[in-house]
C-alpha cells in the first residue's frame, strides 16, 4: 500500500484525504486531535483517522473550530479514564464545536450546507469535537443565524453557555432574586451573569481588581473580591447570603457559607457536598440537560442579540492543540482557545 499524502500537502488546503491500494479508493482520512496515553501536554497528537458516517438521528459536521475547555485537561490527565473504558484510543476530546453540516443520517431533515453549532460528547463512540468532521445527534445542534454571531466564535458557545443554563434551571430562582457567581471572569461564569441578568436576577459575582471591569461589563450588580473565603466577601454585599450560588470557581464547601439559609447552590464539578442550614445541592452536568436543544436555541438567539457574549480568546491551528492546554491550565485565559480546522 502506498502512504497517504494529505491533500493539503499538494494543494495547500485542508481537505480529506483518500487512502488508495492498487488505485482503487479505500476510505476518506481526516484529521483529529489524538490522545493514545494519558498524560501532560506532550500526549497530544494530530492523528489521521477514517471519516466518520453519520447513523440515524445524527448529522455529520465539517468543522470551523473546536474548544479547548477544562474537562479536555481532565481528559488527556486520565482523570476520566473509568469513564473511558468502553472507548478504544486514540481518543478524540473536545465538547464544543461549530462548523457546517455536511451529510444527514436517516431520519434527519436535509440541512445539509447549514452553519450550526453543536455540543459533543467526547465519551461517546463517535468521539469528541476536536476533528475535521465529527458526528453528532441532530438535537446537540442548532442552526446558526445568518447574522449576529461569527461562526468561528460560535465554536466557543456550547458547553459552557449550556452548564450555565443549566445551573439556572437548577436554581429556578425568581425574577428579582439575587444570584451569587464565583469564578465570574471564567467563561462559566461569565454566560451565568449573563443568563441571570436576562432572567431578572440581581447578579453579584466575584473578580480580581484586574477583571472587575470585564465582570461589571458583562452586567453584574455589585462585584466583590475574589476570595478562598466567599461568605465574608459575598456577605459584606448581601448580609443575609444570595439566594442561590453557581460555583463557577469550583471553590466547594467554603463557598456555601455566602447563601442564605434555604438558598441553593449549584457545582459545577462533581464534587461531594452535604448540605448545610437547609440548602439544597445541584450539581451541573451538561451530558444530563433536560432540554438542550431548547437551550442551544435560546442561547444562539441571545448571542446573535448580543445579549451573550462570544468568549474568544485566541483561535490556533489544530498543530498548536497542546501549546492551547499549556495557556489554559497556566489559568488567567478570559475567554475560550479555539482549534481552527
Amino acid at each position: 500500500m502506498s502512504s497517504p499524502v494529505p491533500a493539503a500537502t499538494r494543494d495547500g488546503s485542508h481537505r480529506p484525504f483518500e487512502r488508495r491500494s492498487s488505485g482503487e479508493r479505500q476510505e476518506i482520512i481526516v484529521k483529529a486531535v489524538g490522545i493514545s496515553r494519558f498524560g501532560g501536554p506532550e500526549v497530544l497528537e494530530v492523528v489521521h483517522l477514517p471519516i466518520p458516517r453519520p447513523g440515524p438521528g445524527q448529522v455529520r459536521v465539517r468543522v470551523t473550530t473546536a474548544a479547548v475547555n477544562p474537562t479536555d485537561l481532565l481528559l488527556r490527565e486520565g482523570v476520566l479514564a473509568d469513564r473511558m473504558a468502553h472507548l478504544s484510543p486514540p481518543h478524540v476530546p473536545g465538547m464544543d464545536v461549530s462548523g457546517t453540516v455536511d451529510l444527514v443520517g436517516e431520519g434527519v431533515d436535509d440541512i445539509t450546507g447549514r452553519p450550526i453549532m453543536a455540543f459533543v460528547n467526547p465519551l461517546a463512540p463517535t468521539g469528541g469535537a476536536q476533528a475535521e468532521y465529527v458526528v453528532v445527534p441532530v438535537e446537540q445542534l442548532v442552526e446558526l443565524p445568518p447574522r449576529g454571531l461569527d461562526p468561528g466564535d460560535a465554536g466557543g458557545l456550547p458547553m459552557n453557555s449550556l452548564t450555565a443554563h443549566q445551573a439556572l434551571m437548577l436554581l429556578s430562582l425568581p425574577a428579582g432574586a439575587t444570584l451569587g457567581v464565583t469564578g465570574a471572569a471564567g467563561a462559566v461564569g461569565g454566560f451565568t451573569i449573563q443568563l441571570g441578568k436576562h432572567r431578572g436576577l440581581r447578579v453579584v459575582a466575584d473578580a480580581a481588581e484586574s477583571d472587575r471591569d470585564l465582570v461589571l461589563g458583562l452586567g453584574a450588580d455589585v462585584v466583590v473580591p475574589r476570595s478562598t473565603a466567599p461568605g465574608k466577601t459575598f456577605r459584606a454585599a448581601v448580609p443575609d447570603g444570595v439566594d442561590g450560588l453557581v460555583d463557577a470557581a469550583v471553590i466547594g464547601r467554603p463557598a456555601l457559607d455566602a447563601v442564605r439559609e434555604g438558598g441553593a447552590f449549584v457545582a459545577c464539578r462533581p464534587i461531594p457536598l452535604p448540605s448545610e442550614r437547609g440548602i439544597t445541592i445541584h450539581q451541573a452536568l451538561v451530558l444530563r440537560h433536560p432540554a438542550m436543544a431548547v437551550a442551544l436555541r435560546e442561547i444562539v438567539a441571545l448571542a446573535a442579540e448580543g445579549r451573550l457574549t462570544p468568549r474568544t480568546a485566541d483561535i490556533l491551528p489544530v498543530e498548536q492543540v497542546a501549546s492551547a492546554h499549556r495557556r489554559l491550565a497556566a489559568g488567567g485565559v478570559r475567554g475560550r482557545l479555539l482549534l481552527s480546522f
